[in-house]
């Protein structure tokens, strides 16, 4: 074999990075060495994979076509290596969640699967589609779980579970306790948003693409709670995950608003890189988040202790 894992390892980290230092830093080589074992690669088979920008480099064509194999192939040699160990773990799993998905299930989902797997181990962030989506090109993680919709040809997703966004406000808002709000209304009305990249946002937009004068947004905000905190307050309307609010309507703190023109229905999805081999950790954690919501037709019927 005229190549060395070492050699595609260093492909992949450059290809993750588009920087050789940056690569050589996560590896713990240094520049040179990293430099080395890419040219080396390189000239003996006399294919370039990158296309050189000053010290920024991207994958050319035959670069793309390699890596998900390159990827593939290091997640296999980390399996037979873990078994020559000795190891009955799964390894090392590498999850991006948005942010209900993150804060509200994962948590528990993550809980069961280290019970189950005590040897193994689960690196998880939680982020936004959009930021999601760029991790799962770079294989900077190995499954995303997402609210919104990834439309990247290298990315594959899967529907999970269904999930619907509702528009709320505080209990003593003008619009609480109405039977129906019409679009009208609404765009009359300051509004609290998720910031423009995240799945809620984006269904609250198509949702409301047909509104001619639109909606106002009095507020942005990267983080569901802070949403539900700032309408508390009495800052304007919200609309989230019916499941990021199902404790908050029960309590009282909160009001849902009456918005049936409004089609704010969507999935959970699983997604990730085309490319991207299926290690049994990752098969193994996907039969874990399908059996932690079976029996749940919606999000918001998914059993979950309450929160006080």
């Amino acid at each position: 074999m005229r190549y060395t894992l070492k050699q595609i390892e260093v492909f992949v980290a450059i290809a993750r990075n588009e920087n050789v230092s940056r690569a050589a830093e996560g590896l713990n080589l240094s520049q040179s060495a990293t430099s080395a074992a890419l040219a080396e690669l390189e000239n003996q088979f006399g294919q370039q994979l990158f296309d050189r920008h000053g010290k920024r480099l991207r994958l050319n064509e035959q670069g793309r076509l390699l890596l998900p194999r390159a990827v593939e192939l290091l997640d296999r040699a980390e399996e037979i290596e873990a078994l020559l160990r000795g190891e009955r773990g799964l390894g090392n799993l590498r999850v991006g969640a948005t942010l209900t998905i993150g804060n509200y299930l994962l948590p528990l989902i993550v809980a069961g699967y280290l019970q189950r797997h005590p040897e193994s181990r689960v690196q998880l962030q939680v982020h936004n589609t959009a930021t999601i989506a760029s991790l799962l090109l770079h294989y900077e993680i190995d499954l995303g779980l997402i609210e919104g919709q990834v439309r990247d040809a290298e990315l594959e997703s899967e529907p999970w579970v269904e999930d619907e966004l509702v528009v709320f406000c505080a209990p003593d808002h003008a619009l609480a306790g109405r039977a129906t709000v019409t679009p009208d209304e609404l765009a009359d009305q300051p509004w609290i948003l998720r910031e423009q990249g995240s799945g809620t946002r984006e269904t609250l937009n198509q949702a409301l693409r047909h509104l001619p004068r639109g909606i106002t947004p009095r507020l942005e905000l990267e983080h569901t709670e802070a949403v539900k905190r700032a309408v508390e307050s009495g800052l304007g309307i919200g609309c989230i995950s019916r499941l990021a609010l199902r404790d908050a309507f029960r309590r009282g703190s909160l009001v849902p608003v009456e918005t049936p023109a409004l089609d704010l229905r969507r999935n959970f999805n699983f997604v990730w890189h085309r490319g991207k081999y299926h290690t049994a950790a990752i098969r193994l954690f996907l039969q874990d988040c399908r059996s932690f919501t079976a029996g749940a037709r919606h999000s918001d019927q998914i059993p979950l202790p309450p929160v006080p």
